[in-house]
Protein backbone atom coordinates (compact mmCIF):
# COMPACT_ATOMS: atom_id res chain seq x y z
CA UNK A 1 0.00 0.00 0.00
CA UNK A 2 2.64 2.73 1.33
CA UNK A 3 4.41 1.67 -2.51
CA UNK A 4 1.19 2.50 -4.48
CA UNK A 5 0.91 5.98 -2.48
CA UNK A 6 4.92 6.48 -3.18
CA UNK A 7 4.40 5.74 -6.58
CA UNK A 8 0.79 7.56 -7.09
CA UNK A 9 2.52 10.90 -5.76
CA UNK A 10 5.40 10.60 -7.95
CA UNK A 11 3.25 10.20 -10.86
CA UNK A 12 1.39 13.40 -9.89
CA UNK A 13 4.52 15.27 -9.40
CA UNK A 14 5.95 14.85 -12.90
CA UNK A 15 2.51 15.49 -14.38
CA UNK A 16 2.43 18.59 -12.14
CA UNK A 17 6.48 19.48 -13.34
CA UNK A 18 5.68 17.96 -17.09
CA UNK A 19 2.70 20.79 -17.53
CA UNK A 20 4.72 23.52 -15.77
CA UNK A 21 7.38 22.93 -18.29
CA UNK A 22 5.19 22.96 -21.10
CA UNK A 23 3.44 26.18 -19.45
CA UNK A 24 6.77 27.51 -19.29
CA UNK A 25 8.12 26.98 -23.23
CA UNK A 26 4.74 28.26 -24.48
CA UNK A 27 5.03 31.84 -22.65
CA UNK A 28 8.41 32.36 -24.29
CA UNK A 29 6.07 32.24 -27.51
CA UNK A 30 5.93 36.02 -27.29
CA UNK A 31 6.56 36.81 -30.65
CA UNK A 32 8.37 40.32 -29.80
CA UNK A 33 9.34 41.89 -32.77
CA UNK A 34 12.34 43.94 -32.59
CA UNK A 35 14.10 45.79 -34.73
CA UNK A 36 18.06 47.06 -34.50
CA UNK A 37 19.65 49.51 -36.68
CA UNK A 38 23.07 49.80 -36.25
CA UNK A 39 23.73 52.53 -38.97
CA UNK A 40 25.97 52.33 -41.16
CA UNK A 41 29.44 50.20 -40.98
CA UNK A 42 32.47 52.10 -39.41
CA UNK A 43 35.84 51.99 -41.23
CA UNK A 44 37.18 49.26 -39.41
CA UNK A 45 34.11 46.80 -40.13
CA UNK A 46 35.31 46.96 -43.99
CA UNK A 47 36.85 43.53 -45.22
CA UNK A 48 38.81 45.81 -47.03
CA UNK A 49 40.63 47.84 -44.91
CA UNK A 50 41.67 44.11 -43.21
CA UNK A 51 43.30 43.19 -46.01
CA UNK A 52 45.29 46.60 -46.96
CA UNK A 53 46.32 46.80 -43.45
CA UNK A 54 47.42 43.11 -42.98
CA UNK A 55 49.14 43.44 -46.79
CA UNK A 56 50.75 46.67 -45.41
CA UNK A 57 52.38 44.43 -41.99
CA UNK A 58 53.53 42.08 -43.96
CA UNK A 59 55.53 43.95 -45.88
CA UNK A 60 57.29 46.05 -43.23
CA UNK A 61 57.85 42.45 -41.48
CA UNK A 62 59.73 41.23 -44.27
CA UNK A 63 61.53 45.01 -44.70
CA UNK A 64 62.58 44.78 -41.18
CA UNK A 65 63.85 40.93 -41.52
CA UNK A 66 65.81 41.52 -44.94
CA UNK A 67 67.24 44.52 -43.52
CA UNK A 68 68.87 42.78 -40.24
CA UNK A 69 71.07 40.16 -42.82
Amino acid sequence: MKNQLIKYSQNIFMFFLAMSVSLTTYAQNGGLDIDINIGKPEWYEQTWVWIVGAAVFILVLVAILRKKR
